[in-house]
């Protein structure tokens, strides 16, 4: 998502917690919040945003503490990289962009030619955000952001402006005030911009006279890669190259610390793709999980990819399903693991034999939420394993998935 919202949410989440406790503990969820609401909205109407545009978007604010919840704590942060990358980039990921490049073409070729930005890797920003459209979010974005900034804490500046650009957007027209649909931190559209960065990098590229990037793919894929490029991507530069390291290496770590490619070579650094690993562009190397895992040299167009959501998870997913989606290889390297991650399919299959064994009675749809993880817990000491509640291929396996 993006900016840095994961990570500034990640920072405050126990200041939003204590905060919400507060606000809860004095006056009650619903009695705080309307109070709160009330003063954003005549400071809305201060900065000049309409009033029926006000009332629409905020007058039916509740206390949501899914908002405050979900704000401390954050997949990219908190799962294993092989579970997250088997989830984001699994085959109905890559078969969707596969497709969606052919069926956007001559749009994705202009909005390439505009900004510089290859058309597989704006497909696949657009395909790890939102599913290429499909998975709009499960908050109106208003009152999540109005949860946030009511909640108190160091950041709550940070959501009240956004919220108040979210007005401003509604108020321009360029989006529908009932098409705020989003995360919990106030990000919306296919490719889930924050409202600020909305106003200051949106494109209107089928110029009808708004920036959509709701409804609207061609302004989407335009606008992300209009992000891109004042992110400092350049077309033509990789990503970033699959390599192996020496045994015991010891030498530089992190992906602002930077050599160029013939030096990484000297440190004993070579690709996987046996290709030589040559030349004065400089990369810094990333260890996702560690030495024992698959090993990157990246260089400032992952930082580009890295900055839509300041998350090295996030950034690995987007590189590897541009790479796919384009006809390149997959990472070649195994994540050290014994119990890989599951897809989104394998996740919906899990959910319905956990329900045909008596293990799960919520809804199944894929989603890993505390219910599910619960009842992989219970599975999993069933058939002897550790309860951990996390969707592995090992009690996948012990349940009769393929």
């Amino acid at each position: 998502m993006t900016i840095r919202k994961w990570t500034l949410a990640r920072q405050t989440g126990a200041g939003l917690l204590l905060a919400a406790a507060v606000l809860l503990t004095n006056a009650g969820p619903a009695q705080a919040i309307e109070a709160c609401v009330a003063r954003l909205s005549r400071e809305a109407e201060a900065q000049g945003i309409r009033p029926d545009i006000i009332a629409r978007m905020l007058a039916t604010a509740k206390a949501d503490e899914r908002v405050i919840r979900f704000s401390s704590s954050q997949p990219e942060y908190e799962t294993p990289i092989w579970d997250y990358m088997a989830f984001l980039v699994d085959e109905q990921r890559i078969k969707d962009g596969e497709a969606l490049l052919k069926q956007h073409a001559k749009t994705l070729a202009a909005v390439e030619k505009a900004f510089g930005v290859e058309r597989h890797v704006v497909v696949a920003v657009w395909g790890i955000e939102s599913d290429y459209g499909k998975a709009k979010g499960d908050f109106y974005t208003p009152h999540a952001l109005a949860n946030l900034a009511c909640a108190g804490g160091r950041r709550a500046n940070y959501f009240r402006d956004e919220l108040m650009k979210t007005l401003l957007i509604a108020n321009r027209g360029d989006v529908p005030v009932d098409k705020f649909q989003g995360s919990w931190a106030g990000a919306f559209g296919q490719t889930q911009f924050m409202p600020t960065t909305y106003l200051r990098l949106a494109v209107d590229f089928d110029r009808d006279g708004r920036k959509d990037l709701v409804d609207t793919t061609a302004d989407a894929l335009a606008s992300t890669a209009n992000f891109l490029k004042d992110a400092g991507w350049e077309k033509g530069r990789p990503w970033g190259y699959e390599v192996k390291l020496p045994n015991g290496y010891k030498g530089p770590v992190g992906r602002r610390e930077r050599a160029t490619l013939a030096t990484w070579a000297k440190r004993g650094l070579v690709r996987l793709d046996g290709k030589s690993l040559s030349g004065g562009l400089e990369a810094g190397l990333i260890l996702p999980a560690g030495n024992a895992g698959p090993a990157f040299l990246v260089t400032r167009n992952f930082d580009a990819l890295f900055s839509y959501n300041a998350s090295q998870s996030y950034g690995l997913a987007i590189a590897l399903l541009s790479q796919l989606i384009s006809g390149g290889e997959p990472f070649k390297a195994a994540w050290p693991t014994e119990d890989p991650g599951l897809s989104r399919a394998q996740r919906l299959n899990l959910q319905k034999r956990l329900a045909e064994k008596g293990f799960y009675n919520d809804e199944i749809d894929g989603r890993v939420g505390p219910a599910t993880r619960e009842a992989i817990k219970r599975a999993e000491a069933n058939y002897g394993l550790q309860p951990t509640g996390r969707p592995g291929y090992r009690i996948y396996q012990a349940l009769g998935g393929d």
